[in-house]
């Protein structure tokens, strides 16, 4: 199955129901605000180095606080091999609008 570059996150969600990585990339700070459980997180700058921590052959939904630093990682990440890394669109903030408002908004 080919992935797209960019999700909802409704499908998303759907996606994490069936075992998919959500790969976090928000900065220690953004993370004490609110974040997803389950998560890697791994801050954007430090991926190339922890590159061989994502699966290679699974889903990976990438994920920040509204999509801009997602969306450069995951070109990164297909790049390097990781063929089904997928940005999440609107990040953390559209899941707490839209999946769980439980979830703090910054």
């Amino acid at each position: 199955m080919s992935f797209p570059h960019e999700i909802d996150v409704i499908r998303a969600a759907a996606l994490l129901q069936q075992g998919a990585l959500v790969l976090d990339v928000r900065e220690p700070a953004e993370l004490a605000v609110c974040q997803l459980a389950g998560c890697l997180h791994v801050p954007m700058q430090e991926i190339p180095a922890r590159l061989a921590e994502l699966p290679p052959d699974a889903p990976v939904l990438v994920l920040c606080h509204h999509g801009g630093r997602s969306a450069r990682v995951t070109m990164f990440l297909r790049a390097n091999g990781i063929a089904q890394a997928v940005n999440v669109a609107g990040g953390i903030d559209a899941w707490a609008l839209q999946i769980d408002p439980s979830l703090r908004r910054y």
